[in-house]
């Protein structure tokens, strides 16, 4: 432990204590000790092997990532938390990077990821050495709010601060229009018709009517457009100009250049004493409906969190102490017997007791044909239950249900930054200043070399060039379509983890599949019993699953289990022998059952060359045929397979469709392997490959910078799934292994990885659209504003129009991005009670 010493109870050294995990033993405690104490700045450090903490005391001088590089170096870690807030006042992407300038400056934030469209900003730092009020005062001191957001999100409380937003910007743009209209009729109105020119000359006069307007403009100014005033001086003092200090600057100068030609004329040149009253309140009025219109257009893209939420229940009925209680669903404790009616919500996760029905899980897998449960059948909360009631032991409640970890991902996938977002990062995090430049000097050479009245004109364009630059548009371009893209993947059961697998999905080149379970059922099955003449179909599979009853091989089992499904009694075996390399020798009803291979039969002296074609089409189909024979007669040739999903073959196609290749990666056979190769139409195939032998199999597909899509079962397959450039995890309900994979398909369906490609590609088309708008409006129209176009068409933009292009670039933005809720999963094939 480094050597106490007065700095120790110096004011100006810092304490703190840090989680450090990894360590086990005294050795472990010294080595994170000494690495800590060699850091410059780092006055005394303690490590607890009990509490696994280091209490740290630093000066001025150290560095907290230094410290944390120091215990990482000697081989362990400092524990990392990661927090939510919400952010209130943001408006452009400016904002964005402000925010998370201030975050990021915090000692021991790892990571600040600020999101626009849904206001939130997720932060990741080291557990003990930043705290929550070093985060919301680092966010207050770049002149934002911010707020804590709990694990389990209150839904209710943000969708009453949106509303509430929105009736503000409903108030103060009613006000500002009601205002704006007698301005701009007097003025424009006097300009561009005779009557109103007459009609304000002879009732008020040129005086009197600007000193109406300078009253009206004053109020939309400061009454509805005090917000601009608010944020942009602020940040405008601070050095750090956002869009509000455009419009604030843009309206003020305006407003003051009008002030002075009203009431002080003689203080400007002769013939320039003009006023532009409705130029400031056409602006603040036109900034409001867009803002109005974005607030709308952006509540729309949080729906899917919304109705997610909305699937659970408010309250659930549970049995205690021998009574029935209905309690809030906050209330529900893992263990609690919850009773559920025809009709209602299921509350939590967890496993039938008593009774059966079925229910709907189409929000959780995207399949709308309820299911069957029964006794020791697994139900979500959030499905319906559609007929029957049933009793359940709640396995998983609050945020450990099915349906919180789907929220949970499904805001994480939102609030994700993909990386095409840092060349916006990088833009927009010089572009105020810029466009304050430009503006600057647009009003200078019009001011130098512009006809006259000079001052006038520049003051005009330098005003459009302050309020044209839109780095709103910037800022929502890809958050927007980011969340209206997880938000429509979601409802269709496929969840993006990672944020940024979203952009690299569309990149795939080969889609790697795991074969059993993904590409097929996942659980042997009884797929052929031909039979002998003379032999009853019906009577030989009673009589082999008969010899197979007592045998726990998967071949047997099938074999069972189909003579279940159809109803046969199974007798009980009277005497049972196993043959070593042949198969099995049994009597059951008083008859002679023989079970195994060719081999057997040969043994047996039976001929089995009537079942020679046979025998040759499932070979052919990558299965191994067995042989029954019943006192000593051939009696059957079978096959026992794990079958292909019915919905893969069309699955496959589609993949085909969107330009991909196909390859099985697989632990089974070869010939397996390359029959179901054939009957799918799939190219390459990787088998006989061990579980530890996926990752390589990956990496040789990721050849030649390829990019790989592996698809697996999420549990066995979770090193390829890794190691791929996007992992897929295909799982159905409860079963998937939500932290296999980028992407988790709820249902166990095959057919949601081509949708979630079509959708990765729709929403990435998506972001390039906006991104293009925001980039070309602003390159296009600020030398528009400016006045290039004067010297030769005498073309100039006036203000007020350049206001109106602002407000309807970000309307426009997430306007688009809302076009994603359109998506339509791609044609599935109709199965039995869809049709």
């Amino acid at each position: 432990m480094a050597s106490p010493s007065a700095a120790e109870n110096a004011e100006d050294t810092q304490r703190v204590s840090l989680s450090v995990e990894g360590m086990n033993c005294a050795s472990c405690v010294a080595r994170v000790e000494k690495a800590i104490s060699a850091v410059p700045g780092v006055v005394s450090a303690s490590v607890n092997l009990a509490t696994e903490r280091a209490d740290i005391r630093f000066d001025q001088t150290a560095q907290p990532a230094e410290i944390i590089k120091a215990i990482e170096n000697v081989g362990y870690g400092a524990v990392e938390d990661t927090l939510e807030f919400g952010i209130d006042g943001m408006s452009c992407a400016s904002c964005v990077g402000r925010v998370e300038k201030a975050l990021k400056a915090v000692p021991g934030v790892i990571g600040a990821n600020v999101n626009l469209a849904s206001e939130r900003a997720s932060i990741r730092l080291v557990r003990g050495l930043a705290s929550t009020d070093m985060l919301l005062q680092a966010v207050r001191g770049a002149g934002y709010e911010a707020h804590q957001l709990g694990n389990e999100r209150n839904i209710d409380r943000e969708a009453e601060k949106r509303e509430q937003e929105l009736k503000r910007l409903q108030r103060d743009f009613l006000i500002a229009a009601l205002l704006t209209f007698p301005v701009f009729v007097l003025e424009m109105g006097s300009h561009f018709v005779p009557a109103i020119h007459d009609f304000v000359m002879s009732r008020f006069g040129m005086e009197e009517s600007r000193y109406l307007q300078f009253a009206l403009t004053t109020i939309v100014l400061f009454g509805p457009g005090l917000r601009f005033f608010a944020k942009g001086v602020p940040a405008l003092l601070r050095a750090a100009p956002d869009m509000n200090s455009l419009v604030a600057i843009g309206t003020a100068a305006a407003w003051g250049y009008s002030v002075v030609a009203t009431f002080a004329p003689g203080l400007l040149p002769a013939g320039t004493a003009n006023v532009y009253y409705e130029a400031a309140a056409v602006i603040v009025t036109l900034i409001l409906l867009g803002r109005l219109l974005e607030a709308h257009a952006k509540g729309r893209t949080s729906e899917a969190i919304r109705h997610l939420m909305g699937l659970q229940p408010k309250t659930a009925r549970v049995r205690r102490d021998g009574e029935e209680l209905e309690i809030p669903i906050a209330e529900v404790r893992s263990g609690d017997m919850v009773l559920v009616r025809p009709g209602e919500k299921i509350a939590v996760d967890g496993t039938i007791v008593d009774g059966d029905s079925y229910v709907d899980e189409s929000m959780i897998t995207g399949e709308p044909v309820p299911v069957e449960k029964t006794k020791g059948s697994e139900v979500v909360g959030g499905t319906i239950n559609k007929t029957g009631a049933f009793t359940f032991h709640a396995n998983k409640v609050g945020a450990d249900t099915v349906l919180a970890q789907i929220i949970k991902m499904v805001e994480q996938a939102q609030g994700a930054k993909l990386p095409i977002q840092a060349l916006v990062d990088r833009v927009t995090a010089w572009f105020v200043p810029v466009v304050m430049a430009v503006a600057v000097v647009t009003f200078l050479i019009w001011l130098v070399v512009g006809p006259d009245p000079a001052l006038t004109f520049a003051l005009v364009n330098g005003v459009a060039v302050l309020i044209i630059a839109c780095p709103c548009a910037m800022g929502l371009a890809t958050p927007t379509s980011i969340m209206v893209g997880t938000g429509r993947a979601a409802e269709m059961g496929v969840l993006f983890r990672k944020g940024e697998a979203l952009q690299t999905l569309r990149s795939a080149e080969i889609i790697a599949i795991d074969k059993t379970g993904t590409l097929t059922k996942g659980r042997p099955q009884l797929t052929d019993l031909n039979t002998a003449p003379g032999f009853d179909h019906h009577t030989v599979l009673a009589l082999v699953a008969a010899a197979e009853a007592r045998s726990e091989h998967p071949i047997a089992e099938a074999v069972v289990s189909a003579a279940r499904a159809a109803g046969l009694a199974i007798a009980d075996p009277e005497k049972f022998e196993a043959i070593p390399g042949f198969g099995t020798r049994v009597a059951v009803a008083g008859k002679t059952v023989h079970v195994g291979a060719d081999r057997l039969m040969a043994r047996l002296g039976l001929d089995v060359s009537v079942f020679a074609s046979d025998a040759v089409r499932l070979g052919d189909e990558g299965k191994s045929p067995l042989y029954a024979a019943i006192d000593d007669k051939l009696a059957a040739i079978l096959a026992v397979a794990d079958p292909i999903k019915e919905t893969t073959p069309q699955a496959v196609r589609a993949l085909h469709d969107l330009g991909l290749k196909l390859a099985i990666v697989t632990g089974d056979n070869r010939r397996t392997a390359e029959a179901i190769a054939r009957k799918l139409g799939i190219e390459e195939v990787l088998a006989e490959v061990l579980p530890d032998g996926k990752v390589a199999a990956v990496r040789r597909l990721q050849a030649d910078g390829r990019k790989i899509a592996f698809v697996g079962d999420g549990i066995n397959d979770a090193p390829a799934l890794a190691a791929a450039d996007v992992g897929i995890a295909i799982g159905t309900g409860t079963d998937v292994a939500i932290e296999s994979g980028d992407v988790v398909l709820m249902s166990g369906d095959l057919f949601g990885v081509p949708n979630a490609i079509a959708l990765s590609r729709a929403t990435i088309r998506n972001i390039k659209e906006n991104l293009f708008w925001a980039f070309a409006y602003n390159v296009v129209l600020i030398p528009v504003a400016a006045g290039v176009l004067y010297p030769a068409y005498g073309v100039l933009l006036s203000p007020v129009f350049a206001a109106g292009a602002m407000a309807l670039s970000s309307v426009f933005v997430v306007g688009n991005a809302l076009r994603l809720k359109r998506f339509r999963s791609l044609e599935r094939p109709a199965r039995d009670g869809q049709r």
